[in-house]
């Protein structure tokens, strides 16, 4: 586990549960040792930080790229922070370049360590669960590795869009475990990666009881969108 981590669960991880006491479920489907992948829903920026004070392993988390580039005093302390807690780079534009996460997280997890996805690939805007991208699937497959399914609620109420830090007593926080997903020697063409990944989010919807959305959640910025799903 690096210093910065393991520093973390010794101070900021008590101070989190005795300020908000998150209700935990399922803790026995985190293996003792060995990859997994945590794929959850995402409602506030807050959900690392829960994550990472009730699970007691070290977890792997995706950040943009920006964080490690930045300038100055606060970039180069942004990018130390984050390097020391093993966090991943990823490029947001996708293409090319995102596969550098993937070339960084796959010997992650045969190395044994737990890497966080979040599959709508963005906070939900709106507080529903949005479709999934296939990413933690073709992961998943790649690597070897169980996806362990994540449900948090009440995080978007202690740390709403917007608010710089999580606030106590606004709203009582659970998460919840799912059993482990095996897909591994499954075919990993187009459609059968479809075919996981709503699968996958089913899992995660029965955790956390959200009205399911079967779109991709939009943009930061852009309002949440009404009709009909998209094809594919």
């Amino acid at each position: 586990m690096p210093l910065l981590y393991t520093i973390g669960k010794l101070t900021v991880g008590p101070a989190m549960r005795l300020a908000f006491r998150p209700t935990v479920e399922g803790l026995e489907h985190i293996p003792e040792r060995g990859g997994a992948i945590f794929a959850g829903n995402h409602l506030s920026v807050a959900d690392e930080l829960f994550l990472g004070t009730v699970v007691p392993r070290h977890l792997a988390f995706w950040a943009k790229s920006e964080y490690f580039k930045g300038t100055g005093v606060k970039g180069r302390f942004s990018k130390f922070i984050l390097t020391g807690l093993g966090a991943i780079p990823v490029e947001r534009a996708g293409g090319r370049a995102a596969l550098a996460a993937f070339d960084a997280a796959i010997p992650a997890l045969k190395g044994g360590d737990l890497v966080v996805v979040y599959p709508e690939g963005t906070r939900s805007p709106d507080g529903r669960l949005y479709r999934g991208r296939t990413g933690a699937v073709r992961l998943a497959i790649a690597a070897g590795v169980p996806i362990i399914p994540v449900g948090m609620i009440g995080t978007e109420k202690v740390q709403p869009i917007g608010a710089r830090v999580p606030r106590p007593f606004t709203g009582k926080i659970t998460v919840r475990f799912g059993k482990p997903l095996d897909f591994t020697g499954r075919p990993d063409d187009r459609q059968s990666l479809r075919q996981m990944t709503d699968e996958m989010m089913g899992e995660i919807q029965k955790l956390t009881g959200q009205e399911y959305v079967p779109r991709y959640a939009p943009p930061r910025g852009h309002p949440p969108v009404t009709g009909e799903a998209d094809a594919g």
